[in-house]
């Protein structure tokens, strides 16, 4: 299985209340990553033990420039950021280098894959009939 890691301790908290729902990555990285592809979501560091947060699948994978990055793709990375000058400066500390807005990024977005109850996706979705 593909893993899908976080450096930050900082996303730990958004992970898991579902307030992070894409990671936005220098370069194109859509040769790693594919649409529908099941991958675990972890918090740690390169050779150090890693908490496993939630396994998840890849919903979209976009390439493009940064300045072309909505503000939704910016929130949905970082829910406190809204604006360009925010993630270039995020980036530049995560990858040491300076970012541009013409630099290549990867928008990944993903959603988490919960265990359910037997019958709560039906009736989430609308599924069955009532019981009287």
């Amino acid at each position: 299985m593909q893993v899908l890691n976080f450096y930050s301790r900082i996303f730990a908290d958004q992970l898991k209340r579902g307030r992070k729902t894409a990671t936005i990555r220098l370069g194109d990285k859509s040769h790693k990553y594919r649409k529908n592809q099941a991958v675990l979501v972890t918090i740690g560091y390169q050779f150090s033990p890693r908490e496993k947060i939630f396994d998840a699948v890849i919903d979209a994978v976009e390439v493009k420039r940064v300045r072309d990055l909505s503000p939704r793709d910016i929130e949905h990375d970082n829910p406190e950021f809204r604006r360009h000058d925010e993630l270039i400066h995020f980036l530049e500390q995560i990858y040491g280098r300076t970012v541009t807005q013409d630099d290549i990024v990867t928008v990944v977005r993903f959603s988490q894959i919960i265990s359910s109850p037997p019958g709560y996706t039906d009736a989430r979705l609308g599924i069955g009939g009532a019981q009287n």
